[in-house]
């Protein structure tokens, strides 16, 4: 294989767990064409084609499949093998304040705990961070790093470990006509009002969480604007419009006055960890690190 290299190896699983050469790229903080380039290198090496592309999707083939379960974990045993020297070398300890958008989740959990197995000598805060604020927490440095609800599009900040997507439901009034369907298409948020986020959130954040069209370029009516969750399904609740939110926060704000209904053909929802860039630690990175690998293994044992 000749001399091996890390960056090909990295560009590789940025890809199969984006699917996307953007994106994989934005992990890396690399261009779409540099990724392709890493890929192309690596395939050299190894003599296949590992990854299938073109105009419209991007895909592993079998043998890109079978490489993919035999890299990740020798991977991650590399990285945690660097990283643990690397904390040792920096004494890792202290407190960090982490703070959290919606629910705190068995994912967050988990990775904090492993982070504690990891780092005795360190302690975590855990903040709320209102709705209506995803960054301004990182940004008056209220909190190291923060988990919140993506997209992430500040040049200060730096996006860390992106948590698993999760399904979109849109929450209605129990007693709506659509509350009783079993799942609903993108295109019936038509049909509703959507409840969006007031407040200093960036307006790509709150387009984000409230729909203004349909892909079809469908309009989609303007509901009211809240600041918190709770104002969210108060309005919800009293019939003035719908919300979309994650089947995850869905599952742990369920109440009677409100039914949670799953939307197809929308993109999933998902979580990434943030921190700004000016204010990088050795302490905020080994904790990104152990939700990587609370996420992967899917367990802190």
């Amino acid at each position: 294989m000749g001399t091996l290299e890390v960056r090909e190896l990295e560009a590789f699983l940025a890809l199969a767990e984006e699917l996307h050469f953007g994106r994989a790229g934005a992990r890396l903080y690399l261009s779409q064409s540099r990724v392709s380039q890493l890929l192309r290198a690596l395939e050299q090496r190894v003599g296949a084609q590992l990854v299938e592309r073109n105009s419209r999707r991007v895909r592993l083939t079998p043998l890109g499949e079978d490489f993919l379960a035999d890299l990740r974990p020798a991977y991650q045993a590399l990285r945690a093998t660097v990283d643990g020297v690397r904390a040792a070398a920096r004494d890792v300890k202290g407190l960090l304040r982490v703070g959290f958008q919606g629910s705190y989740n068995d994912d967050l959990r988990n990775g904090i705990d492993l982070f504690h197995r990891r780092y005795p000598d360190c302690a975590t805060e855990l903040v709320e961070i209102p709705l209506s604020d995803p960054f301004g927490s990182v940004y008056r440095d209220e909190v190291d790093a923060a988990l919140v609800l993506l997209p992430m599009g500040e040049a200060d900040l730096v996006l860390g470990q992106v948590f698993s997507e999760n399904p979109q439901t849109l929450a209605v009034a129990s007693d709506h006509p659509f509350a009783q369907h079993d799942s609903l298409d993108v295109e019936d948020l038509g049909r509703f009002a959507l409840i969006g986020v007031r407040g200093p959130a960036p307006q790509y954040w709150q387009r984000a969480q409230a729909l203004e069209v349909t892909p079809s370029g469908r309009a989609v009516a303007a509901g009211p604007m809240v600041a918190t969750l709770a104002e969210g399904l108060a309005q919800v609740a009293a019939g003035r419009g719908a919300m979309l939110l994650c089947a995850s926060t869905a599952a742990d704000h369920r109440r009677g006055s409100v039914t949670f209904v799953p939307i197809t053909g929308l993109a999933a929802s998902r979580l990434g960890l943030v921190w700004h860039r000016n204010r990088e630690t050795a302490r905020i990175r080994a904790f990104s690190q152990a939700i990587a690998a609370a996420l992967a293994d899917g367990t802190v044992e």
